[in-house]
């Protein structure tokens, strides 16, 4: 017999050799459990109250003495499906807390307009502060025009602030995302000007690679990431360049 099964369930090394003989010799004494099982007496004894807890044994009286006899095996069933429900009472609360710490994780790439817009509207289903880290003003694309006001009023409504570090650029190339409502930003100087940007919101963290000032590229590629740790990361650096940076402009 496989005593690890039964180990699983909860029965230590000598209730098993006792519960073992106990099923094969049937109403018995301490005595001769003892003898037959090869465990010490008051093992024995010790062994037979425990499994007497677990229902697996039970005490008889004839005459005076008293005999222990074995429950049928299949109350081990009982025991596993006992274990199985106090498990599930608890469920609920241990699988919130995970939910709350633990967040699913994943990296997807779009190509094109449709996946500039799948993260706006990512924007708005996470309704958290956001962030944008080398911002372009890319928002003012001729291919968002009639996007972009419809996701604005909506991002206004939802009250979702803005915190923008942008390109020194976009003051003369793109200057008509200044004018967001709610928002808040920075400029970088002219020397870290690239053609990336990252925005992060919640969990989630966007990377763009080709863009410009007020612009798209003809194909754009973006990265999503959703990870509560590289999203957490990735503002420290952003509070560290926004803390190190001039005076900030507010528009509410």
């Amino acid at each position: 017999m496989d005593v690890n099964v039964l180990e699983e369930i909860g029965l230590s090394p000598n209730e098993i050799k006792v519960y073992e003989t106990l099923l094969g010799m049937g109403r018995t004494s301490i005595n001769s459990l003892s003898v037959e099982s090869n465990v010490h007496r008051r093992n024995v004894y010790d062994s037979i109250e425990k499994l007497m807890k677990k229902g697996l044994a039970a005490q008889e009286f004839v005459s005076g003495t008293m005999y222990v006899r074995p429950i049928n095996p299949t109350r081990l069933l009982d025991i596993v499906r006992e274990k199985e429900a106090k498990v599930n009472s608890i469920l609920p609360e241990l699988t919130k807390k995970f939910s709350n710490k633990i967040q699913k994780e994943e990296a997807v790439i779009y190509r094109g307009i449709e996946g500039v817009k799948s993260y706006l509207n990512d924007i708005l289903e996470v309704d958290e502060p956001f962030y944008s880290w080398g911002a372009k003003g890319f928002w003012q694309d001729e291919r968002l025009k009639y996007y972009i006001p419809k996701f604005d009023r909506q991002r206004i409504k939802q009250g979702i602030h803005f915190r923008h570090i942008f390109d020194s650029e976009v003051k003369s190339m793109a200057s008509e995302i200044l004018k967001l409502r709610m928002n808040e930003y920075k400029f970088l100087p002219p020397e870290c000007s690239s053609l990336m940007s990252i925005d992060f919101f919640g969990d989630h963290v966007v990377m763009f690679y080709g863009v410009g000032p007020g612009r798209l590229s003809e194909d754009q590629v973006q990265f999503s990431i959703v990870s509560k740790n590289i999203a957490d990361g990735y503002r420290k650096y952003f509070d560290f360049f926004w803390n190190n940076l001039g005076k900030a402009v507010k528009r509410n």
